[in-house]
């Protein structure tokens, strides 16, 4: 492997959450939180951006003509950035794991990307390989399914000792075992489900569960779609048993995670909506809700953007995570009560959506699905910047093992039929492979890493030669495809010409025009060849909130995803007066982010309903008929998000080569899939 560090403008990363509302919502980190990274314990991570040649080996697709056209719910061929369809890599190796329990000897994690729960007997004191899998028939699987021995992205775990409660939040149901489970695939028990709750009180029910919490005798749910909590006062025996409270108040946005020594009842909303405060932090009850729409005694806000993951000792220490890793020795009283602790955690990423922690034996175990790893303290760490002594699923505290592994999260691809191009904007990183891969898991054979703290690349575009990078306020250009390394030719930040470049979300390249999508401003730029940064362009495209834009040359695709729409323009004789085709609209799509056309085609990554709606004529879609293929669900009635073969997971970035089908999914799942005729 070699690596080749550039000097390169920075860029400014964009992380992305999710909403009920939206399946994106942009904010810029404000520094990092106390504890958080420390040059002394792991790398800094980097100011300039570096190259890496791989070196690595994979076998080459051998072009053939393919006859044909796709159908109907057929499997994608080839994925990356996973290792293969159904494979985990075994015991060891996670996929965002999102969160952790224990009962003092057992410790128990939610692998959430890969459908399973993986159980340790006794707490681990080195880089062991768990016990058994709950979810899935072996170490090895990772498909989900609906059965009562299965798991659709399971998420928070809880146990007493004796029950054991998951979130089984894809499948829209809480799964319990009311005698802890032995052995790998063991059924639950008992199941809570959405639907069935809803129609027997539609006061009191979840919807796309995420948080569980239990002490043997209460149980707490956090419905995040649903903007409730639900207690039961008493652990459910049998199936769907009703809950006896019901938490609904406005303040509530999009509950997450549950925190509860018995008294005290802690919730971590992602979108909370307390006047004066960040949308990410976490809700205090200094007692257990007795009555439907208890309000909170207080509201914890994160400056930095998090909300609280945790976990209580039996001596009344709260552990939490949320931008940091933090320690009261008691709970707190108030917003204003500040930790005791903050020790060093070498986070990847952010605690986000996935983290955990749980003490087991005197060691403290912390989770972090975006870094992939578990890290352990010996003891409970007692002063600031006390840093971590191993690791679990990683070779070492400050691994990553979705980058060794080549996992890209939030891939969105490019191809000139030879070579494929995939760019993240939270990993801020270009993946080049510069043949086609002809198997799944091949690595890439170049890496660009851009600086940390800049504009993460939202979406790319290519040409027959050139090839361009945006995200925020910066685009990356390089006038021949970027195949040994080369840095881009030119870097336009701010500014070009006069348009001020504010929240990039879109850039494409035909032999005509070059196109920059700016969602703030509601405009899509266009430029007569590639610009220079004084530029002018030549027009420009009134279009609210455009996202992803693609171009063949015929049409100008533009997805514009809060109007549920995409649209087209054709080419010929474009101008700002130019009237668009508008394809799909509410009750269509939902929340579409990504859209391609190419050859006669268009291909709609229809992401909310985790199909690609796929027309084989694009002349039936200016027509206002339906799509005539669906990909990715077996029917167009099928929404629900699978990581399998056949299905896809909040798919965002459709691109078509004229053969192939590559398709990036989107935020809770990190696959790219290739489907081919």
């Amino acid at each position: 492997m070699r690596e080749i560090v550039m000097h390169q403008n920075r860029l400014l990363v964009a992380v992305l959450v999710v909403s009920s509302a939206s399946l994106y919502v942009p904010y810029a980190l404000r520094g990092r939180a106390q504890g958080t990274l420390d040059g002394d314990v792991c790398p800094s991570e980097p100011t300039e951006t570096t190259v890496t040649l791989t070196g690595e080996t994979y076998r080459r697709d051998r072009r053939r003509p393919r006859r044909g056209f796709f159908t109907t719910g057929q499997n994608a061929d080839l994925v990356l950035s996973h290792l293969n369809f159904n494979r985990t890599g075994g015991g060891n190796l996670f996929n965002h794991p999102a969160s952790m329990a224990t009962d003092g000897t057992r410790l128990i994690l939610a692998d959430t990307f890969n459908n399973r729960v993986l159980v340790w007997r006794t707490p681990p004191d080195r880089n062991v390989p768990p016990d058994f899998v709950l979810g899935q028939r072996n170490k090895q699987r990772n498909e989900p399914g609906t059965g009562r021995d299965q798991m659709n992205w399971p998420t928070q775990v809880t146990t007493d000792g004796r029950h054991l409660a998951v979130a089984d939040t894809m499948n829209e149901r809480i799964l319990i075992w009311t005698d802890f489970p032995t052995r790998t695939g063991e059924a639950a028990d008992v199941v809570l489900e959405s639907n069935v709750l809803r129609q027997q009180d539609p006061t009191k029910y979840f919807e796309w569960p995420w948080g569980v919490w239990t002490d043997g005798r209460k149980l707490v749910v956090a419905g995040t779609q649903s903007s409730s909590v639900l207690i039961w006062n008493r652990i459910p025996a049998a199936d769907n048993i009703s809950p006896d409270i019901a938490v609904t108040n406005r303040r509530l946005g999009t509950p997450r995670t549950i925190t509860s020594d018995g008294t005290t009842l802690i919730v971590g909303d992602h979108n909370a909506n307390v006047p004066g405060k960040s949308a990410w932090g976490t809700f205090f009850w200094r007692t257990f809700p007795t009555a439907d729409n208890a309000p909170p005694d207080f509201f914890l806000d994160d400056p930095y953007g998090g909300w609280l993951h945790g976990t209580f000792t039996q001596d009344g220490t709260l552990l939490g995570l949320d931008s940091a890793f933090k320690i009261w020795n008691t709970v707190p009283v108030d917003e204003n009560d500040a930790p005791d602790v903050v020790p060093v955690l070498p986070w990847s990423g952010g605690a986000g959506d996935y983290a955990g922690v749980a003490v087991a034996e005197d060691r403290v175990y912390v989770v972090s699905g975006n870094a992939n790893r578990i890290v352990v303290y010996d003891s409970m760490p007692t002063q600031n910047d006390t840093p971590p002594d191993f690791a679990i699923g990683s070779p070492s505290i400050c691994t990553n093992t979705l980058v060794t592994n080549h996992f890209i999260t939030n891939p969105v691809p490019a191809s000139d039929g030879q070579s494929l191009f995939v760019s993240s904007d939270f990993d801020n990183r270009l993946s080049v492979w510069t043949t086609i891969p002809g198997e799944s898991g091949a690595p890439p054979d170049i890496i660009y890493q851009f600086p940390a703290g800049g504009d993460g690349p939202w979406d790319n575009g290519i040409d027959t030669r050139a090839f361009a990078l945006a995200g925020g306020q910066t685009v990356l250009i390089w006038q021949d495809l970027p195949l040994a390394g080369e840095l881009p030719d030119r870097t336009l930040t701010e500014h070009i010409g006069s348009v001020e470049l504010q929240e990039l979300r879109g850039v494409a390249i035909d032999r005509r025009n070059f196109y920059l999508a700016d969602r703030t401003a509601n405009k899509v730029y266009v430029w007569t060849g590639i610009p220079s940064s004084t530029s002018e362009p030549a027009f420009s495209l009134d279009v609210a909130g455009p996202d992803r834009v693609a171009s063949d040359g015929t049409y100008l695709v533009v997805v514009s995803p809060n109007a549920h729409s995409v649209l087209l323009y054709e080419v010929k004789g474009l101008s700002a007066r130019t009237e668009p085709t508008v394809v799909g609209g509410q009750g269509v799509f939902n929340l579409p982010q990504g859209a391609f056309a190419s050859n006669g085609r268009l291909f709609v990554a229809d992401t909310g309903n985790s199909q690609i709606h796929v027309w084989s004529k694009i002349a039936d879609a200016l027509d206002g008929q339906s799509a005539d293929i669906v990909l990715g669900e077996a029917s167009f009635e099928d929404t629900t998000p699978e990581i399998k073969r056949d299905k896809t997971f909040w798919p965002a970035a459709p691109f078509y080569d004229g053969e192939l089908l590559w398709v990036g999914e989107f935020k809770f799942s990190n696959r790219l899939l290739r489907f081919a005729p």
